[in-house]
């Protein structure tokens, strides 16, 4: 028994979620993968995978096991780059999960310039507003906005995202603008589902000091794009980040309130599982990301 490619498949069935779909990616039968995932399972003496005519899911034992075959595997490749090439090249598939709006709006030029610097290496985007779990969806590394989930992920901050509170010029001259946070009670206010906070929104005075407010009104959305749209169209009053609502603001759509209780800015952060040490690929990502936030990301207008 080849134990390496055992790790290999296994590794791939647990991050394809099937055998057929791991069989898939490896180029090897279905009964292929089974093979090899039973193998490593009798010399272990220990069942890795759950199965049922469903789906496949790592066990307790095989979630361990999954998380230092992978890191192990990534070590033998670099380990292999070193004595071939001199250096650890980022090569394979980069499987990245990141909010929709920050992707398709910010972070577009920056993934396609890291595509273009590593030509061995593929990327597979999965826009997800949610937090999505890595080992069913087969996650490499993650990029979010505010809270990173478990505590049990590794998060390096590349830059951080300003939340605005904004509103049509048409809605606030029929509505009026609001002059602190209490006001918003008075409001029409477009909230988020994805919110860690939920309809609560974080304001600071002039003294630092955090102040809540509950919002409320009649449009709930898990998209914050759409908010904004909304917003623009004279719905009511929206909190976002700033790439979403500043293009709005600049074009005249929206116009920001209470900019003297700026909320607090919200982290932004590559996010993986927690492992001895990363892969070439997951390390030259992040760091590419945290320079081009430095060096490239234009301070964006109130």
């Amino acid at each position: 028994m080849d134990r390496f490619e055992g790790m290999r498949v296994f590794c791939t069935v647990v991050e394809a979620g099937g055998f057929a779909a791991a069989a898939d990616r490896l180029g090897i039968s279905t009964s292929a993968a089974s093979r090899h995932v039973a193998q490593l399972e009798a010399h272990l003496n220990v069942r890795l995978l759950n199965r049922t005519t469903r789906r496949v899911s790592a066990t307790e034992e095989g979630y361990a096991y999954f998380e230092r075959c992978t890191q192990l595997l990534a070590d033998v490749e670099e380990a292999e780059a070193v004595v071939a090439g001199g250096a650890a090249v980022p090569r394979g598939r980069l499987r990245i999960t990141a909010p929709g709006a920050l992707a398709t709006l910010c972070l577009a030029p920056a993934l396609a310039a890291f595509a273009d610097a590593h030509p061995d290496l593929s990327l597979d985007l999965v826009l997800s507003e949610s937090v999505v779990d890595f080992i069913e969806e087969g996650i490499d590394v993650a990029i979010r906005v505010g809270r990173i989930g478990s505590v049990n992920l590794v998060a390096r901050r590349i830059g951080q995202a300003r939340l605005i509170a904004a509103a049509a010029p048409e809605y606030l001259a029929r509505c009026g603008s609001p002059q602190t946070p209490d006001d918003l009670s008075q409001h029409q206010c477009l909230t988020y589902a994805h919110a860690a906070s939920g309809n609560s929104w974080h304001f600071s005075d002039a003294d630092g000091q955090r102040v809540d407010v509950r919002v409320g009104g009649r449009v709930h959305a898990n998209n914050g794009v759409l908010l904004a749209e909304m917003a623009a169209a004279g719905c009511g009053v929206t909190m976002a980040p700033d790439f979403i609502v500043a293009p709005l603001i600049a074009a005249g759509r929206l116009q920001s309130v209470l900019e003297a209780w700026m909320p607090p800015a919200l982290p932004i952060n590559v996010v993986y599982p927690t492992r001895r040490h990363l892969s070439a690929k997951v390390r030259a990502m992040s760091t590419y990301l945290a320079n081009w936030f430095e060096a490239e990301r234009a301070p964006l207008p109130r």
